[in-house]
């Protein structure tokens, strides 16, 4: 069950690389836009709450991403959920159940018709880790184009990260 899980994300990371104008369902409004303000003090991890989950998103753009200026918006279920920006993380409580996850960048140019999506089952009590990476085509002397990836990491991976990065605290932007 859990490899078919795993397939399914990696599937679906691959195939969700499709610009459109027009945000999937499981994102939320096209126009709503986050502040992001990091905060390196907090890495306390988050208790479940009965019957239900918790989820990690965690933004890793390796050593470079400390230099990333673009926003990462998370979506679930057709709401924003979350933001974060220049290798972070946040973390929501989730019902137990099937949800549907968006990730897209924040942004009014080309780029931010960037999509990737996936869908997991929640079960009560556990802990989910997800990971977006977004390469901007400034990583080498030949300029690529664009893309972001979103997939799930192992726990002990999930848990390393968010006690190195800061927890990224995001606002509706006004």
């Amino acid at each position: 069950m859990k490899i078919a899980l795993v397939t399914l994300f990696f599937a679906a990371s691959a195939l969700a690389q499709n610009p459109t104008a027009v945000l999937p369902a499981a994102c939320g409004p096209k126009d709503f836009n986050f502040d992001v303000k990091l905060d390196d003090t907090q890495h306390t991890p988050m208790q479940a709450e009965p019957g239900k989950a918790v989820v990690y998103f965690i933004q890793d753009d390796g050593p470079m991403g400390n230099h990333q200026h673009n926003t990462l918006r998370i979506g679930l279920d057709g709401a924003w959920a979350g933001a974060y920006k220049q290798n972070s993380y946040f973390t929501v409580s989730v019902e137990q159940g099937e949800h549907h996850v968006c990730a897209n960048v924040q942004s009014k140019y080309s780029i931010g018709s960037l999509v990737v999506l996936a869908h997991f089952t929640v079960e009560a009590r556990k802990v989910y880790y997800f990971r977006t990476r977004f390469i901007a085509g400034m990583t080498s002397l030949y300029p690529t184009p664009p893309y972001l990836e979103f997939d799930p990491i192992d726990s002990d991976q999930g848990k390393y990260l968010i006690a190195t990065f800061p927890l990224s605290i995001s606002m509706p932007k006004k």
